[in-house]
Parts: C-alpha cells; structure tokens; sequence
C-alpha cells in the first residue's frame, strides 16, 4: 500500500475533533491532520516530506 493510501486510511477514521491536532512540525511549522490532507491532495513537495515523517513514526 502507498504511503498515501495509509494516510487516508488513517484519516478517514479519525474522530473529526482530532483532525485539528497537531501531528507533526515541519521547518518549525505544526502540521495538523488537516493541513497534511491538504498537501498529500495537492501532491506538493511538502507532502512527500510529511508522508516519509509519518512513516517514519509509524503514525501510517
């Protein structure tokens, strides 16, 4: 499964209270749930980055 596909996975059975949840701070900026959807539905640059930390954490 792609790492975006984990990520939606994942986001889609989150309680709509958390999405407003900081997950991750990137170049010293918070990442919220919804935030990161917006960059992964975009495919921007960022978005890769924010996939890799995901994994990485093994938050996807």
């Amino acid at each position: 499964m792609e790492l975006n596909e984990r990520f939606y996975k994942t986001y889609n059975n989150l309680p709509l209270a958390l999405r407003e949840e900081i997950i991750l701070v990137v170049k010293d900026e918070p990442i919220t749930w919804k935030v990161a959807r917006l960059e992964i539905d975009n495919n921007t640059p960022l978005s890769t980055e924010i996939l890799g930390k995901l994994a990485e954490l093994k938050i996807i």
